[in-house]
């Protein structure tokens, strides 16, 4: 109970939310850490990921490419990173001392659910789906982004929401280099035994989380189409028994390949 009131001292005392290394600034930097390698991962893996997913091939080879990145522990290739002529451990801008090193680091480890989950997602757009608009009459870029992609794009936010909260708990590795964020309060906090410190970092990076899995479920849930969790097979408004859930997005696709 005496570290838990230590930390709780340190959380409600003011001096140790301000300055250049207060709690707000660490954690400040942390978030920006975490969104810019999120942003970085999505503008490489999204758009392969769901190429091949739409066309069908070379996903295999991308899937586990990517997946060498769970073999690869983050702190290994940050450590490798920091040593190195280039990126090494120069201040880079807002995110601080070895903060291109960091960035680098988390960006490729957010690859593997980002690609895998936008891949399967294409991919399991149903057949029967895609024939049917083919069928209608869309071109390939049509049947994309009128049909495979809405109905995929759940999966592709599921994979985003993974991506999110693992790059955010991850970044407080980047102190054990000497690098940004509350990793610093945790582990300066354990080197000086002062526990309680310790554990007031690590509450934060906790709640900051839970606060980062609440908003991308939101935002999963924002993406996910009227009906997509219902039975395949549902009597639609007109009463015509049979159509998929999807078929909505395929008629809607049909009308706007008409009216051109």
């Amino acid at each position: 109970m005496t570290v838990i009131s230590d930390a709780w001292a340190y959380l409600t005392t003011s001096s140790n939310w301000t300055g250049d290394k207060g709690m707000l600034h660490l954690l400040t930097q942390q978030l920006l850490l975490t969104v810019t390698a999120l942003f970085i991962a999505m503008l490489v893996g999204l758009p392969i990921a769901l190429w091949l997913g739409h066309v069908g091939r070379g996903g295999f080879l991308a899937i586990n490419v990517s997946n060498i990145g769970r073999a690869i522990p983050t702190f290994a290739l940050l450590a490798l990173f920091v040593t190195a002529d280039f990126p090494g451990t120069a201040e880079f801008g807002p995110y601080g001392r070895a903060g291109l090193a960091t960035l680098l680091a988390l960006a490729l480890f957010a690859l593997p659910p980002l690609i895998t989950n936008s891949y399967v997602a294409v991919r399991g757009v149903p057949s029967d789906v895609k024939e049917a608009a083919d069928g209608m009459g869309m071109t390939g870029a049509q049947k994309f982004f009128r049909v495979e992609l809405p109905l995929a794009l759940p999966l592709v936010m599921s994979g985003v929401r993974l991506a999110l909260v693992q790059v955010w708990a991850t970044a407080t590795i980047a102190a054990l280099v000497a690098g940004p964020g509350l990793g610093r309060v945790i582990t300066d906090g354990f080197f000086r035994t002062n526990y309680g410190k310790g554990i007031a970092g690590a509450i934060v990076v906790g709640l900051v989380a839970l606060a980062l899995e609440l908003v991308a479920a939101g935002g999963q849930r924002l993406a996910t189409p009227t009906g997509a969790g219902g039975s395949s097979s549902k009597r639609d408004p007109k009463g015509e028994p049979g159509m998929s859930a999807a078929a909505p997005t395929v008629a809607a696709g049909a009308d706007a390949v008409g009216a051109e």
